[in-house]
């Protein structure tokens, strides 16, 4: 359905243009975006490489088990369904620490990796579990120290100075998280299931 709206979105610009008398506009508008995109894109893998390459000798090192076993507790009340020991509790947390440095790009190897390790555990293959309810919750709204890749996004856009939208990040996912772990935890007592 999304396709539809992109495309639709997409000729309505390109008809509006040419009623208008300025097709040229938008077709220059459109090359202009296409290389200013590959250009983000371009700066922003060598930080996605970066923490990446980091998470995956933080992990090999026996870091992610020290940190798993140090939020432990945090996580026993979290994900009460999953065993301290699984590799998704792992998963999680780096998700997490990932998501908490702002790399939100780079923890996306994780989330996948997490949400695979909880569907090892889920009975009903095609329903999600409490668990996997929350990891959503706290990937989606996860308190964010430094926004590292809306930071790198605005610099290579020019902006004037990329960093002072960390106050206002922390307020919003402080926020957000707060508010998502309480839905989850609601949800999951009144609707949810093992």
């Amino acid at each position: 359905m999304l396709n539809y709206i992109w495309f639709g979105m997409l000729v309505a610009g390109f008809v509006l243009a040419a009623l208008n008398g300025r097709i040229e506009v938008a077709s220059k508008a459109a090359v202009d975006s296409a290389a200013a995109a590959v250009s983000l894109s371009i700066g922003l893998l060598g930080i996605i490489c970066l923490w990446t390459g980091l998470m995956a000798v933080a992990e090999k090192s026996g870091l992610v088990r020290f940190i798993a076993r140090a939020v432990k507790p945090f996580m026993r009340l979290l994900f009460p369904q999953v065993p301290g020991n699984h590799p998704a509790i792992g998963a999680i947390v780096m998700n997490l620490v990932a998501n908490f440095l702002g790399l939100g790009n780079a923890a996306t190897p994780l989330g996948l990796k997490a949400m695979s390790e909880l569907q090892k555990l889920n009975s009903g293959k095609n329903t999600s579990t409490n668990a996997m309810s929350m990891f959503l919750v706290l990937n989606t709204s996860a308190l964010q120290l430094v926004p590292a890749t809306v930071i790198a996004v605005r610099a290579a856009s020019g902006s004037a100075n990329p960093a002072e939208i960390i106050g206002p990040v922390w307020i919003a996912s402080a926020c957000a998280m707060t508010v998502g772990i309480t839905a989850a935890k609601l949800f999951a007592a009144f609707y949810g299931r093992k």
